[in-house]
């Protein structure tokens, strides 16, 4: 993190008196974990600050502290629509391109505050005058912790280390991924110190399924799919399978690394059905040296991380698998 960088947001902190806090929409772990524990820092100093959503995340989050402030657009559209355009500061956590805000692109695009960005994933918009963007970073909350560090030490409590642990741990498939290094266990060191539960929070986030959700993760894991003589394995999830668990939102969450605990798999991918709206939502995840971000990028209109990504597909779960299959034989023949 550059000292350039808390300067100038010292700077813009000293003259703010609104703040909004945005995460991605779907928040996951780490982005909804990083908004609320800076909620909580910039809510010790003098300005009014209001972490606004996009949409609902999984009830597995819900117990984060500060969670029950959280502003949902789908929820009070008016009352997030005037807090963006009334901010003087407006941060931008976990995403690093406007439309992956969906309904609030636009709102937050024309909107008068300064917009700052702290984010982990590559080849970020130019959107934000002010930017903390480093792909080599485990987490958005272990850079959220960075900054507030620099800016006032003695700030961390209870609140703010339990909600940074949380997206750290779930960011880094608790504390598994190459992304997670010597500084991160640190971070995670002192975060406890302070005040975080890492056991009660890894029970809340990881051992608090539903009966249905259980019965969802069987059918996925029986239409897992290895294609022949590639290091490659996928699920599929049609919507009537979906109906068929009562299925929530999340609980979904985390099947795809399923595919990676079997011998000599380095690539899996999970392919779930959405008709409302009219597409397939792909999540990737692999091992080693193979990206599934150029993957996601090349093929299928997404991106994300080397070892994790995400991507969608506007056709149906049949010409879907049949266009997943042939773009990873093309890649494959191209690795050998």
């Amino acid at each position: 993190m550059k000292e350039s960088f808390i300067q100038q947001l010292k700077q813009s902190l000293a003259t703010a008196k609104k703040i909004v806090i945005l995460p991605h929409r779907n928040a996951d772990g780490d982005a909804l974990g990083s908004a609320l524990a800076l909620n909580h820092f910039l809510s010790q100093k003098d300005c009014q600050v209001k972490v606004v959503s996009p949409n609902d995340y999984p009830s597995f989050l819900k117990w984060l502290p500060g969670e029950n402030n959280v502003l949902k657009y789908n929820q009070t559209p008016k009352l997030v629509r005037d807090s963006i355009r009334e901010a003087d500061l407006i941060f931008t956590l976990d995403f690093n391109a406007l439309n992956r805000i969906e309904d609030l692109t636009t709102i937050v695009r024309n909107a008068p505050g300064k917009k700052i960005m702290i984010d982990h994933h590559e080849a970020p918009e130019d959107y934000a005058s002010l930017k903390y963007s480093d792909p080599s970073m485990s987490s958005t909350c272990e850079m959220v912790y960075n900054v507030i560090k620099s800016i006032d030490d003695t700030a961390f409590n209870k609140e703010i280390a339990s909600c940074l642990y949380t997206g750290i741990m779930t960011d880094t498939g608790s504390f598994r991924y190459p992304s997670t290094t010597a500084e991160t266990h640190k971070v995670i060191a002192h975060l406890v110190e302070v005040g975080a539960n890492g056991t009660e929070i890894h029970q809340k986030i990881y051992d608090s399924s539903s009966f249905n959700r259980l019965k969802l993760l069987g059918l996925t894991l029986s239409n897992l799919v290895k294609i022949p003589e590639l290091p490659v394995v996928f699920m599929t999830l049609t919507q009537n399978e979906l109906e068929s668990c009562n299925y929530k939102k999340g609980d979904t969450e985390g099947f795809v690394n399923y595919g990676l605990t079997l011998n000599n798999v380095i690539f899996s991918s999970i392919m779930i059905e959405n008709k409302s709206e009219g597409k397939i939502k792909m999540s990737f995840r692999s091992q080693g040296d193979f990206s599934v971000n150029d993957f996601a990028k090349t093929y299928f209109n997404g991106g994300g991380h080397h070892n994790a990504a995400g991507g969608m597909s506007m056709v149906n779960m049949k010409a879907t698998v049949s266009l997943f299959k042939k773009a990873v034989k093309e890649v494959f023949l191209q690795l050998k």
